[in-house]
Order: C-alpha cells, then structure tokens, then sequence
C-alpha cells in the first residue's frame, strides 16, 4: 500500500466525520443532552486526527499522481492549500472538542460557552471540508473542473 493508496482510505473521514459530528452536536444543543453532546465532541477529536492522517499522506500522494496526464501541479497545489487551512480548523476543534469533553465530565459552567463554539468551529469546517473535498476530487475527476475544455480530437478534458 502506497501513499496514494492511504490517502485515498483516511482523506474522506475527516469531512464526512465533521458533518456527522456537526448533525450530533446540534441534536446535543437541541436536546440539551451532554451524552450525545460528548458523542459529537469524540467524533470531533477522530476526525482531527483523521487530518492528520490525511496531510501526513497527501504529500506522498502528490508525488505519485503530479506528473500524470491532466492533472498538473497547479490542481494540486490549490487542494492542497485548501487541505492545510481545513487541517488548521479540524486541528482547533479536536483541541476545543477536548475542552468540551473535559468540562462536561467536570461540569462546568463554561461547559455551554464551548459547545457554541464548537458547533461555530464545525460550520467553518463543514464548508472547509466542502471546499477540499471538491478540489480533492477535481484532481483525477476532470470532469467535475469548472474550467475544462475539450481537446481539438473531443479528447480527454484539460485544465486551463
């Protein structure tokens, strides 16, 4: 198993483990449950380390596809640009996540004040996470790039 390989197995985890862990807090908020609240907080904390997973990977990963056909360094820097800044926010709620889990086993009252923060923390990565996923894909899926064109010969898409 290669880089390529295991990036591909860890990357999806740290954007599908945000919405879910998203959709979990806001039923905490709105059943005002502290178990499924420290649920979300878990899940949080996974996915952060998912991302690690993912940009520990991701460069092994480039120097396995950057040469190929249509794909070029430029559709993979800008993934991942994206990828770092996602890291950073995803890194930041594992750590207010943690805070989170603490504060409600010890109860407290700050514990409120956290959740908000998380769950603000989560909508920025959800939308981070959007963003990357689409530019993560755009990379050997030409044909989801907004600025594609035909060959000449009605050929394979390539990149502007």
């Amino acid at each position: 198993m290669n880089d390529a390989h295991l990036h591909l197995v860890v990357n999806h985890f740290p954007i599908i483990g945000t919405i879910f862990g998203l959709g979990i807090l806001i039923a905490a908020l709105v059943l005002k449950n502290n178990t499924i609240m420290n649920t979300a907080y878990i899940i949080f904390i996974v996915t952060a380390l998912f991302a690690f997973a993912s940009m520990a990977t991701g460069d092994g990963a480039e120097e396995m596809v950057e040469d190929m056909p249509s794909i070029g360094k430029k559709i993979i820097h800008e993934h991942e640009e994206m990828a770092e800044k996602l890291a950073i926010v995803l890194y930041l709620l594992g750590i207010v996540s943690i805070v989170g889990l603490v504060f409600n086993v010890k109860k407290k009252a700050k514990a409120n004040l956290v959740s908000f923060l998380a769950l603000t923390i989560a909508v920025v990565a959800v939308i981070l996470g959007k963003q990357t996923g689409t530019s993560g894909g755009e990379i050997r899926h030409t044909e989801i790039r907004p600025s594609t064109e035909k060959t000449q010969s009605g050929g394979e898409a390539q990149e502007d």
